[in-house]
């Protein structure tokens, strides 16, 4: 089996982009990451959760492939939830690494500021389980909430250490050309910010906006030929799930489905969570960081808020997380996310990051997650 090369990364700002459509939006992430690279795919993966409801627009494999120039090629939507981008580098991966295909382009596109934050919350809770709790009324802030403070309670962490993770990613955030939101806050900020669902404040929660990221994936073979060899691989993937219904879920304070595809992507690649200089993880919520950052052993279970405190995991740390800014900062168009996370660590591997860098980085890991919990997806990067 071959090993998988990045080739090339493409990304659009997040933010309220008014005059672009879907289809502008894949198109300008899409064409960057193929002029970057110097090849035409074979395959087309598009990633996107949100485009049946709120565009109405299914397809997209088609629809966007043939939009970009690509008519002819096969392609396809794979859609897990906020874990879509995770779950279309996954399957890409699995093409190349396969031999099915030389090169496949990855695009994710969301784009979601055209409608009122009650549409959009209504669109992203048929995420859950509709039967179980999207009956019910639940949002997925409401049940995230649920498990910070089932969190907070049972591990005797105040509101306040709580607060650490939104102010530093909105500090990485402030050099991120890309980054949705570029201010500074501080923990009093979060603190005095609007109650969203008890005890999830605004400043806790990632925000609304659209954007479109691009990763073209070559086998060993393709790379060889190109003018410059690519200097990243992906040295591990891993993807678990979970049940949707939170209420079947083991424990409201751990992520199991994280670890499991955390240690895959481990096992495949070599290494271990000491190796792991930068990562990206999904961080819609807080809570969804501080338990991603135990999952993935970078912390024991019930510690990740006090050492993030304390002021482990900043800029300067190994690992540093999240020097994008996060979701909560960088942005977080749903389905797309995950194909943003591998371009930054990629990026960062390289050096050549345009945000809060990490010098040095040799091995990087991205962490994409669908639900509160219901599908993860790990990738190990590495330079060459």
């Amino acid at each position: 089996m071959t090993r998988v090369y990045i080739a090339g990364v493409g990304m659009v700002p997040i933010g309220r982009h008014y005059g672009k459509s879907l289809l502008d939006l894949a198109a300008e992430a899409a064409f960057k990451a193929l002029d970057e690279a110097g090849l035409e795919p074979d395959v087309v993966v598009v990633t996107n959760m949100l485009a049946s409801r709120l565009q109405e627009q299914d397809n997209l494999g088609a629809y966007i492939a043939s939009g970009i120039g690509l008519r002819g090629k096969p392609a396809l939507r794979v859609e897990a939830a906020c874990g879509s981008g995770g779950a279309g580098v996954y399957t890409a991966y699995s093409m190349v690494r396969s031999g099915l295909a030389r090169s496949v382009l990855v695009v994710g596109v969301e784009k979601m500021t055209d409608y009122p934050t009650s549409t959009v919350t209504s669109a992203l809770a048929q995420a859950a389980d509709a039967e179980y709790e999207l009956f019910y009324g639940a949002s997925f802030t409401g049940l995230n909430a649920l498990m910070m403070r089932y969190y907070m309670e049972r591990h005797n962490v105040d509101r306040d250490t709580m607060s650490e993770w939104p102010v530093m990613m909105h500090e990485n955030a402030l050099s991120n050309p890309y980054a949705q939101i570029r201010r500074r806050i501080t923990r009093e900020d979060v603190a005095r910010s609007q109650v969203v669902a008890d005890p999830i404040r605004l400043l806790d929660s990632s925000p609304i906006g659209d954007g479109a990221a691009a990763v073209l994936l070559v086998s060993e073979e393709a790379a060889a030929e190109l003018p410059e060899k690519p200097s990243v691989y992906i040295a591990g993937a891993g993807m678990a799930t979970d049940t949707v219904e939170l209420s079947n879920r083991e424990a409201l304070d751990r992520i199991p489905a994280a670890r499991a595809a955390a240690e895959q992507a481990y096992r495949m690649a070599g290494v271990g969570p000491g190796d792991i200089d930068v990562a990206e993880i999904h961080d819609a919520f807080t809570i969804n960081a501080v338990l991603l950052i135990e999952e993935l052993g970078f912390a024991p279970y019930g510690e990740a808020a006090r050492l993030l405190a304390e002021g482990r995991f900043h800029p300067g740390d190994r690992p540093t997380l999240n020097p994008s800014g996060g979701l909560k900062a960088r942005g977080h168009p749903v389905g797309t996310t995950g194909v943003y996370q591998i371009a930054e660590v990629t990026m960062q591997l390289r050096g050549d990051f345009p945000g809060v860098r990490v010098d040095g980085a040799e091995t990087g890991l991205a962490v994409n997650m669908g639900g509160d919990g219901s599908t993860l997806i790990a990738h190990v990067l590495r330079r060459v």
